[in-house]
């Protein structure tokens, strides 16, 4: 069944680049002074990418876990509204950069208030939202106290992958689990309040949002992290060896960007075992981000169809090799538990008639990248006279350079053709591929903040061959102006968005 999507225009943004005085963006005040910016701009859909806790290289898309939130985007203002910190203790953060993210200070100066936090909490038994959080732990038990426990144990062994913890942990042995609860309670504690106010605050974020009109989009990476909560506990669903190590990993071949394909290193999911589980685990997930985004993208989405599987001993993904993915089966026991879900189809790179096909019988829209069209011909399915209207159009995505950055670096040949298409000087450029994302036939139009503010290179937002300084970039307060609100609203207007 095809969802009826409304036309519809937004804006991708992830949190963690809002203006605020503690390092990083969150959920707080600067989110919502961006919801009333969206509404100024006639603007329906705001997009965000994952939001889970992030490890090592502060990745959206390699959380410890699918289910959490990531506490470094909680709000200390809000925790000061809530009567858990004083103003007191928020009045004097580091000297934190204004225009990047330094997530190792930024952590540690949210962690410390959060801390700080949970400790006032446990201290009133009577603390007016005692009752919530009884019952948000009674909620989200299923996920929640194997994650809190994982956390707890990680912050024990000095942030070390759980693979390299003493044996009895790494293998979930009932006895030391329940040593392990009693030693280390007051950090589970801290971790389980964490998870409380992250879905507290977000709670009103969705709130927020709803008054003004705004639906929100969420990533859901389709593999999860090799050291996360989730391979940790539930090994069974993965392929894995005696010692929790995976046989196989997940990537994609070679092809014309890379001889020896990417490999990216994740487990691979056991979908026998899921299947005969109902695909539980999958359906929890799924649930759960209904939770917090009103549509899910799905990431990845040829993967479900078929994916790349290479041996986890090989350096690179040349020697891998294409496996069945669990294919409608999937999507058919999420519809019969969870009704129908919204769900986007990330379907980029070399995509295969079978998947289109799998797309197309599931009604997903898809996406289009304007960034990706210029370097063929005019049958280029990129080009906005190739679209049909249940696509997604976007100017580029979070993997993209901006589209300033992308002009200035692509091939003469690129260039010229978008200027010719496009009808545009090289100055115009940005906001001529904004008004033909807006002029499409695509049912949603999603322009990356950056091309909103026309930057360059010095903006993007990941490099995906780049191991560190990515996720970084962040706007400073008054950079998004009332006139940008207003060229957005008239292209809404113009083009029935």
């Amino acid at each position: 069944m095809t969802i009826m999507w409304p036309r519809a225009a937004g804006i991708l943004a992830h949190p963690t680049s809002f203006p605020s005085p503690h390092g990083v963006g969150d959920i707080g005040p600067g989110l919502e002074r961006f919801f009333d910016f969206l509404a100024t701009a006639g603007q329906t859909l705001w997009q965000t990418l994952p939001l889970g806790p992030t490890g090592y290289g502060a990745s959206p898309y390699a959380t410890l876990s699918a289910f959490a939130g990531n506490p470094a985007l909680i709000s200390p203002e809000r925790l000061v509204e809530d009567d858990l910190l004083t103003e007191t203790d928020i009045a004097e953060p580091p000297a934190f950069p204004a225009r990047r993210v330094d997530y190792a200070a930024a952590t540690a100066w949210k962690t410390r208030l959060l801390v700080s936090a949970c400790a006032r909490f446990m201290e009133q038994r009577r603390h007016p939202l005692r009752a919530a959080y009884d019952e948000f732990r009674e909620q989200n038990a299923d996920w929640l106290d194997d994650f809190a426990l994982f956390m707890a144990l990680k912050e024990a062994h000095e942030q070390r992958p759980w693979v390299e913890w003493p044996r009895r942990y790494a293998q979930r042995e009932r006895r030391a689990l329940a040593e392990a609860r009693h030693a280390l309670a007051d950090s589970i504690a801290q971790h389980r309040f964490a998870q409380f106010m992250f879905f507290r605050q977000w709670a009103r974020t969705r709130d927020e949002a709803s008054q003004r009109g705004v639906r929100i989009i969420g990533d859901l990476a389709i593999f999860v992290a090799h050291d996360s909560a989730d391979v940790w506990s539930r090994p069974d669903y993965f392929f894995l060896d005696d010692e929790g190590q995976p046989t196989v990993v997940a990537g994609v071949p070679p092809d014309y960007f890379s001889k020896t394909g990417q490999r990216w290193g994740n487990p691979l999911y056991r979908w026998d075992i899921l299947r005969d589980s109902g695909y539980r685990w999958w359906v929890d997930r799924v649930r759960q981000a209904l939770k917090v985004y009103d549509i899910i993208r799905l990431d990845h989405f040829r993967g479900f169809e078929s994916y790349w599987e290479t041996p986890a001993s090989s350096p690179d993904a040349a020697s891998g090799m294409w496996k069945p993915g669990p294919g409608a089966d999937l999507f058919h026991a999420i519809r019969a538990e969870l009704g129908e879900v919204p769900l986007i189809a990330e379907d980029l790179g070399v995509i295969t008639p079978e998947v289109r096909a799998l797309r197309r019988s599931l009604g997903f829209p898809g996406m289009r990248v304007l960034q990706f069209a210029f370097g063929g011909t005019a049958r280029n399915h990129d080009l906005p006279h190739n679209y049909t209207p249940n696509s997604v159009v976007y100017t580029g995505t979070h993997d993209n350079d901006t589209t300033r950055g992308w002009f200035a670096a692509t091939a003469d040949h690129e260039r010229a053709y978008a200027l010719a298409y496009l009808g545009c000087e090289p100055r115009n450029v940005v906001w001529a591929m904004i008004r033909a994302a807006y002029a499409s036939v695509a049912r949603m139009a999603i322009i990356p903040l950056q091309d909103v503010l026309e930057l360059g290179s010095e903006a993007r937002m990941n490099y995906p061959s780049r191991t560190a300084g990515n996720w970084e970039w962040r706007y400073a307060e008054g950079d998004l102006t009332f006139a940008h609100a207003q060229r957005l609203r008239k292209l809404v207007e113009l083009y029935g968005r």
